[in-house]
């Protein structure tokens, strides 16, 4: 079963692609288009830790342009300054990514960091009326916020050449859809919005959920080598590799801590693991998965029959899933084949992107799940919620679609150097601090992976102090759990305020 962005994202493929239009259009015109370079600016109060203070959202386009200075593209944006603060010098502005790529930043938006929140239940479960409510815990009380959406995602649009007609597929690719690609034009897209702004005296910081860790990773160094803005630091939320390899052996083994976690929760482990608490568990699947797990399988078939045996005894107990099934995957058990075993004894599976989420499929029998259970959960409540709070508090209406996943494939991977990139970054940059923030139920983007990607982010460990992880009892969105929408924002906060200079402070070695 291949992964419902995937899909949704050939779907979009296939549709034709339409000129940018008019976010105010006439309701005589019938032109589906949306402006170029126009906002839209409504005043709010938020309530933060018990804060109360006002705030503006600035919802709108700002163009892309060629060296030519013709405007290429449009992107689609929303901004959130908190209004009672004059002096804007010591004010961080955070600038906001999320992944796909091709995903618009309607995940953190009213989800994590924004003022408000998804309409879910404690766990993050859908619940109707759909819509959002306050965020009591954003921070916008520490930081003002800038939510930016890609080419093609959201109401981000390709715009006509010169001569009035659409690029052609491949120049679009060229423009837009690459790892690099995609750094380059959002780093100029950056400094027109910092300065437009007037917020160059800012200290500025980069977040990034999935594949937005590896564009924000990127941005670090093209903002500071192309548009010589440095910035005080990058948070990375359930961080893809950035270019750092893992294949062989250290990508099976790194799987087994995400196995363990997914098991416990669903009461999978023998009785000695299950009563423990799942901090303790993963600590010792963790020693396993380094210390055992990983040398064993280096040796591949050269491993001693009784070794053999006993590692996937050790397999099996930390994965909740039987000695049988790991022998027969030559102790190497592929993501989907999980997903689909652990629970079907039950008649149920897992879901990729948060394990706790649950999915029937047509059948038992398989190695994969039909679909992705929690992607479906997730867009059940987010699609209507943004298009309503767009139109409705925020006054921003256009009959223009808006893509929660956009058409943006095949996407160019070549040259992916971002992990090297965000390292070059910091070591020229002594301001520039990392936060890396993982749930531990995340089957796409694993946390166990997000340490590995730490661990190697800098080889000479001289930058380790301002290298930190924090992880969280939920999925790849881990702010859907109330518990850790709390914890997540306040370690952001705490991040932030932390890796602010001091009165004085040079940035020097």
């Amino acid at each position: 079963m291949k992964n419902k962005v995937f899909l949704l994202s050939a779907l979009l493929l296939s549709m034709p692609l339409l000129p940018v239009q008019a976010a105010d259009a006439a309701p005589e015109s019938h032109n589906r288009q949306i402006d170029i370079d126009k906002v839209v600016v409504t005043k709010h109060q938020a309530e933060v830790n018990n804060v109360s203070f006002p705030y503006t959202a600035e919802t709108g386009t700002q163009p892309v342009w060629d060296e030519e200075g013709n405007p290429t593209a449009t992107l689609f944006y929303t901004y959130y300054e908190r209004s009672d603060i004059k002096d804007k010098s010591k004010r961080p502005l955070l600038i906001s990514f999320n992944g796909g790529p091709g995903s618009a930043s309607v995940w953190m938006q009213i989800a994590y960091t924004g003022p408000r929140a998804l309409n879910v239940d404690s766990e993050g479960y859908p619940l109707q009326p759909y819509g959002t409510k306050d965020n009591p815990y954003s921070v916008l009380d520490t930081a003002d916020i800038v939510f930016v959406n890609p080419v093609n995602t959201a109401y981000s649009r390709v715009l006509p050449g010169k001569d009035g007609k659409m690029p052609s597929r491949d120049a679009q690719q060229k423009m837009f859809f690459g790892v690099n690609e995609d750094v380059n034009y959002l780093s100029s897209w950056i400094e027109t919005f910092v300065s437009r702004h007037q917020r160059w005296p800012s200290p500025k910081y980069l977040i990034g959920e999935s594949y937005g860790t590896t564009r924000v990773s990127g941005l670090a160094l093209a903002l500071q080598n192309k548009e010589w803005m440095y910035l005080n630091g990058v948070i990375l939320v359930s961080p893809t590799e950035l270019g750092i390899k893992r294949e062989g052996p250290v990508d099976v083994a790194n799987r087994l801590p995400y196995y363990t976690a997914t098991a416990w929760y669903h009461k999978k482990l023998p009785a000695e693991l299950q009563q423990l608490d799942l901090m303790d568990v993963l600590a010792q699947s963790e020693q396993f998965t380094l210390n055992t797990y990983l040398p064993h399988l280096a040796k591949g078939s050269y491993v001693e029959v009784a070794d053999r045996q006993q590692v996937a005894e050790q397999v099996a107990k930390f994965s909740g899933l039987s000695v049988q099934a790991v022998l027969a995957n030559n102790l190497d058990i592929p993501t989907d084949y999980f997903w689909k075993e652990l629970l079907r004894d039950r008649g149920q599976t897992v879901g990729r992107l948060d394990s706790r989420y649950l999915g029937i499929d047509r059948k038992e029998a398989g190695a994969e799940p039909d679909y992705n259970a929690e992607l479906t959960s997730w867009l059940h409540s987010f699609t209507p919620a943004i298009n309503d709070y767009l139109r409705t508090s925020l006054n921003y209406k256009t009959d223009v679609k808006y893509n929660m996943f956009g058409p943006v494939h095949p996407w160019n991977r070549e040259g992916d150097q971002t992990g090297e990139n965000l390292r070059q970054a910091m070591a020229q940059n002594p301001y520039l601090h990392v936060l890396i923030q993982s749930g531990y139920y995340d089957g796409a983007t694993n946390y166990f992976d997000a340490k590995y990607s730490m661990w190697q982010l800098d080889p000479s460990g001289k930058m380790k102090s301002r290298l930190s992880f924090k992880g969280y009892r939920s999925g790849h969105m881990m702010y859907l759990r109330y518990e850790d929408l709390k914890s997540s924002n306040d370690d952001l906060r705490a991040f932030i305020k932390a890796s602010l200079p001091k009165e004085g402070q040079a940035a020097k070695y």
